[in-house]
């Protein structure tokens, strides 16, 4: 019996039907299709004002409400948290790193509350040992004099910007301006705490929430002249690019201390708007403006508000807001009119 070997391959080929003009337009079409896609795609990605909602993992265009992605991923928690202290008590993180901590947040900080996780009370020997172990974990996260000293000023610049109300971001920017400054070998000769009260009054201005010197002073260890010669050795060695404060940025601050109407601070937004085109602001204390601007807007708006009043809030002496408002006053009036408190 004859047999044939046939070639199984080559039928296949035969039987294959050849590529024509239509197959490959029809590949053309499908990657001129894909191209298309990721252009699309990283157009989306390139846009800045696309709004995500968490809730549906999709990202939408503002001004016409269109779904231009979907189905991303939710990196956040798979845990849901209604206040504080239940979002504290899930989280499985602990607090990222800060420049306001000698060594940034990475060691480990043993609380002082002597409990269990449960809340129970921890027995004489238990508390001892916890005791011995906050001992040397302190030992540990101070390893030498230089850490030690950092430890300090940071302390330092923590309770005077909460002294002074200053936001979390202004005191970060005053650790990172002292830790330039020891970098730098530029606390030889001076007090840890004078070139931290110098980096937190530099760090305010920066921020435009600044301080006065005698705010800074009183909450401060050092006094006034040391406060003032630390800071320019500091912000001239340091180049920091320190423009002179805006007497403006104090009037929020005073004006709710005060607790007169938002009608006197815009008044007196509107003097020393009129000062600073006039040059009347140069030379002369910042402070002593502000202060000078609310009497007289106060007095402008028919508002009850003593010199003496002022002076308590902005510690400015009295003299000063006489001298300083009726200037502000006379920049306003045209000539041959009398300002307003004036005497004849």
């Amino acid at each position: 019996m004859d047999t044939k070997h046939v070639d199984w391959r080559s039928m296949r080929d035969e039987s294959a039907p050849a590529a024509g003009p239509e197959a490959r337009q029809s590949g053309d079409e499908r990657d001129e299709g894909e191209a298309e896609t990721e252009s699309a795609e990283a157009a989306v990605a390139e846009r800045t004002d696309l709004v995500y909602d968490e809730q549906h993992g999709e990202w939408v265009d503002p001004e016409t409400g269109e779904i231009l992605r979907e189905d991303e991923i939710d990196r956040g928690p798979e845990w849901r948290a209604f206040d504080a202290a239940e979002r504290d008590q899930k989280s499985r993180v602990g607090s990222p790193t800060t420049n306001m901590m000698h060594d940034k947040g990475l060691s480990t900080n043993i609380g002082w509350q002597n409990k269990d996780a449960y809340g129970n009370s921890l027995s004489t020997g238990q508390r001892q040992k916890m005791q011995r172990l906050r001992t040397w974990n302190e030992r540990f996260r101070t390893r030498d004099s230089k850490e030690r000293n950092l430890k300090q000023a940071l302390g330092e610049v923590e309770r005077m910007g909460s002294a002074l109300g200053l936001p979390d971001t202004v005191r970060e920017t005053a650790s990172v301006i002292y830790r330039r400054a020891l970098d730098d070998d530029l606390l030889p000769g001076r007090s840890i705490e004078g070139v931290a009260t110098a980096a937190i009054y530099a760090a305010a201005r920066q921020a435009g929430v600044p301080r006065s010197l005698d705010e800074v002073r009183r909450v401060s260890r050092v006094d006034k002249m040391e406060l003032t010669r630390t800071y320019r050795y500091v912000s001239r060695e340091l180049g920091l690019d320190m423009k002179p404060a805006d007497p403006a940025q104090y009037l929020p601050r005073f004006v709710s201390e005060l607790d007169v109407s938002d009608d006197v601070e815009r008044r007196a937004r509107s003097l020393l708007d009129n000062a600073k085109r006039q040059g009347i602001h140069s030379g002369k204390s910042p402070v002593g403006l502000a202060a000078a601007a609310i009497y007289a807007g106060a007095l402008l708006a028919d508002e009850e508000l003593t010199q003496s009043e002022v002076s308590d809030v902005t510690d400015i002496s009295e003299v000063t807001i006489r001298n300083r408002y009726r200037e502000l006053l006379e920049a306003t009036q045209k000539p041959g009119e009398r300002a307003v408190g004036s005497t004849a």
